[in-house]
Formats: C-alpha cells, sequence, structure tokens
C-alpha cells in the first residue's frame, strides 16, 4: 500500500510518501514542499490542487493522509488553511482516494508516543521508522511523513 500524507498549509504545504511493507516496515518513497506561489489566495488554491494532483498521478498512492485543522489563535491563518484543506480533500475525492484525518495530537501520539512532542521529536522518529538517519526535510515535510505513515497500519495509539 503507498500513502500520501499532507500537511496543508496555505503557501506551502507539506507532502510525504510511503509504501507499506511487510512486518509493519514502511518505505519513503518522496518527500517535499509543494511551494504555492501566487498573487492571491484564489491562485494559491489553483496551485495546491494541481500540486496534489500531480502527486496523486504521479505516485498513485491508495491512501491519503490529511492534518485535521485545530484552530489557532488567528483565525484569518486558521480560514486559509481550511481552504487549503478543502482543495486538497478535493483532489482525493476525485481520485477515488481513501482519506484519513488525524490531529495533531495523534501525530505526536502515533510515531512519537507523546502528544506534547516537538517537531525535533517527529523528525527523529519519522527518521528511524523509515531507516532514513540522513533524511532531510523541513517540519511540513517530516509532519506529512508522519501522517503517512500512521496511515499505513494500527501505529496510532489511543489518544486525545
Amino acid at each position: 500500500m503507498i500513502a500520501l500524507g499532507i500537511d496543508p498549509g496555505t503557501r506551502r504545504v507539506g507532502y510525504g510518501i510511503v509504501e507499506a511493507l511487510a512486518g509493519n516496515n514502511v518505505r519513503l518513497i518522496d518527500a517535499g514542499i509543494l511551494d504555492v506561489p501566487g498573487p492571491t489566495d484564489m491562485d494559491a488554491m489553483e496551485q495546491i490542487k494541481k500540486g496534489v494532483d500531480a502527486l496523486i498521478k504521479k505516485h498513485k498512492p491508495d491512501v491519503m493522509a490529511v492534518e485535521k485543522l485545530f484552530f489557532s489563535k488567528n483565525q484569518t491563518t486558521g480560514i486559509a488553511v481550511a481552504q487549503a484543506r478543502g482543495v486538497i480533500l478535493l483532489a482525493a475525492k476525485e481520485k477515488s482516494l481513501k482519506v484519513k484525518e488525524y490531529t495533531p495530537n495523534q501525530v505526536k501520539i502515533g510515531v512519537t508516543g507523546y502528544g506534547s512532542a516537538d517537531k525535533k521529536a517527529v523528525l527523529k522518529m519519522v527518521r528511524l521508522i523509515l531507516g532514513e538517519p540522513n533524511l532531510d526535510v523541513i517540519d511540513d515535510a517530516s509532519d506529512a511523513l508522519a501522517l503517512a505513515i500512521l496511515s499505513t497500519g494500527d501505529r496510532l495509539l489511543d489518544s486525545e
């Protein structure tokens, strides 16, 4: 099974693609950032959709894992991320992809065992799980990889 994890953002979308192997092992396929240039939010949404469509076409995932939106102090940013998330979910729906959604806390617990883990701890565990000690990605991509890893099996611990 191939899983595509997406960490939604307004001008930068993290993605991670993994393959589930025998014995609860997971192999890294790809990870990175979709930079979303565009003078307006509408242009950015169009770029996000095109970028996610291209990832789906290239890697043919069986499932997409997307981070659930949590309300931040800045409601304007939250609304923009919600719009980006909607575009991402639409891309999955159009390709009939199964979608799994996780809160940030579930992601942290699922890969580190600790709901208050920081970004460095998540990256450290993603490297360990994937057997990629030199994996060099920014936070958005490591979060997306964590999402993809969770969606490949029963790695999610009881949380929330």
